[in-house]
């Protein structure tokens, strides 16, 4: 399995709860403006995304939505038996790569991103947690680093990644082609925002989360636009996946609940994912509203995400699957 890296670009898994921007100097994982990256890749200034720099919030998010991705892939696990090969489309730093190869104790697994240096991050969990003997990567730019595979895969999984290559029509056939007769192809995509705070806070205009939403709409809606050769499509997953030749297609949603009061580890992943929000739309915010952030990101304030007992975090995503008919 090749492991020499080509010209990267921005195919992990978008960082963040839903498609949650990252700051916009240039995320991943499973799941960035969603996560500018030293080698470039052709977005807007304000849509880049610079996944290395990403890593770490990328693997505590990824860590932190393990329950959610360990029901997704015991389900999957149901419909795909005993695959020889699985091949995870925008790994990132390897979390879920790694909870494949657990779940799948008799497959090979390969983790293919555009970021080397996630990659290498990814390289080194398989290793630690002794995988590293039936875990291979691959880099490349997306969707083409697949024709490098050196033989179809069983199960394809794209996690929160299709949607940051441009022609998500023409992926998905790409995808379908690099599937075994009988494979399965499995993208995660949609869902609900995330959520982590209720909706009054008491004090400023309730609804913060909702108006942060609307902002990630609008930037995800550019982040698409900028992409290299972006394509209009309508998100009929079911639809797209027919369309690259593939049947049986079915959807099923997974949830994230981690109830209040949050732990550590969940108020830290809050407090970047709003820390993210606040730099990248601060201007775009009325006052009121980034007033309302800085409250909640100052760790002495009683009402602040570090403090407050009532923080949580909820969110869901919908996984889409389809099999490559038996010729």
């Amino acid at each position: 399995m090749a492991h020499h890296p080509h010209e990267p670009r921005d195919d992990q898994h978008a960082p963040g709860p839903s498609h949650a921007p990252a700051p916009p100097h240039g995320q991943g994982h499973g799941q960035g403006p969603s996560p500018g990256q030293g080698h470039g890749h052709g977005h807007g200034h304000d849509t880049d995304i610079d996944w290395a720099e990403m890593a770490p919030h990328l693997e505590a998010q990824a860590e932190l939505f393990t329950p959610l991705y360990e029901r997704a892939l015991s389900w999957l696990g149901r419909e795909v038996t005993e695959p020889g090969l699985i091949v995870d489309v925008g790994s990132g730093p390897g979390v879920v790569s790694c909870l494949f190869a657990e779940t799948f104790p008799g497959a090979r697994v390969t983790a293919v991103d555009g970021s080397a240096p996630l990659l290498e991050r990814a390289r080194q969990r398989a290793d630690r947690l002794g995988y590293g003997d039936r875990f291979d990567t691959l880099a490349g730019e997306l969707p083409h680093a697949l024709a490098e595979l050196d033989y179809p895969a069983d199960l394809l999984w794209a996690g929160r990644s299709l949607h940051h290559l441009g022609d998500q029509r023409a992926a998905l056939a790409s995808f379908a082609d690099r599937l075994a007769p009988g494979g399965t192809l499995a993208i995660m995509e949609g869902g609900l925002p995330a959520r982590f705070l209720p909706r009054d806070l008491g004090f400023g205009r309730p609804g913060l989360e909702a108006r942060l939403d609307a902002l990630q709409e609008e930037w995800f809606a550019r982040m698409r636009a900028d992409l290299p050769g972006s394509v209009e499509e309508a998100e009929d997953w079911s639809a797209l996946l027919g369309a690259a030749g593939l049947k049986h297609a079915r959807s099923r949603s997974f949830l994230l609940d981690l109830p209040a009061p949050a732990s550590g580890r969940a108020r830290a992943y809050i407090a970047a994912s709003l820390t993210r929000l606040r730099d990248v739309f601060g201007d775009a915010l009325g006052a009121d509203d980034r007033a309302m952030l800085d409250r909640l990101l100052d760790p002495q304030d009683e009402a602040g995400v570090h403090r407050r007992a009532d923080v949580f975090v909820l969110a869901a995503h919908t996984v889409h699957t389809a099999v490559k008919p038996v010729q």
